[in-house]
């Protein structure tokens, strides 16, 4: 599938463009998304087009455009610590949605997580707290990192889905997707 911006992807039609870019990345040793001067331009004159929300955590070893193989304008992406879900994320998530038409949502934790280290072995304070705090209700007693990890991403999809605006966009073709990013190899785990 090519790199090229198409309007109006269905939610499979974006996975499958997610996909076909990692497989890519994975086997890269630069990015290949279009940063151009002229996509730049292009997108500031015709705005944004982006084909699939990804919301991901702050973690600097994560880089969706990279993990995906995109360029400018072709994934609307949401990062906070622990890939945790409050208000301020949910309104970018409904805007993308409802506003740009974006039809995929891929919540993207990943293995090593600082964010969810921190919600099993420490009890941090400050505004961390409200991180931790999120992520311990998200995974309950769990103490593998990695089940912790999906049970995190797990519950960042019920918040988003228990959101009116999401569920009604669910009914022209919106889907909501987990998925983990391995950060020894590239590769991303859809689930």
């Amino acid at each position: 599938m090519s790199h090229e911006i198409i309007k109006n992807l269905t939610a499979d039609e974006a996975l499958e463009k997610l996909k076909s870019g990692n497989q890519i990345y994975m086997n890269s040793r630069t990015g290949s998304g279009d940063i151009s001067p002229e996509k730049r331009l292009d997108t500031c004159r015709n705005g944004q087009q982006p084909y699939a929300i990804i919301i991901t955590c702050s973690d600097s070893r994560v880089l969706p455009e990279s993990v995906f193989s995109a360029g400018i304008g072709e994934l609307f992406v949401i990062r906070v610590a622990g890939n945790v879900m409050d208000d301020h994320q949910l309104g970018s998530v409904e805007y993308a949605a409802s506003h740009l038409g974006v039809k995929l949502i891929v919540v993207m934790g990943h293995n090593h997580c600082g964010a969810v280290d921190a919600a099993i072995n420490h009890d941090p304070d400050g505004y961390i707290k409200f991180i931790t705090d999120e992520i311990r209700l998200a995974i309950g007693g769990e103490t593998d990192e990695e089940e912790a990890c999906r049970l995190n991403v797990r519950h960042s999809i019920a918040v988003i889905e228990s959101s009116l605006a999401i569920h009604e966009e669910e009914e022209h073709g919106l889907k909501v997707i987990g998925a983990l990013y391995r950060l020894e190899d590239g590769k991303v785990e859809y689930f």
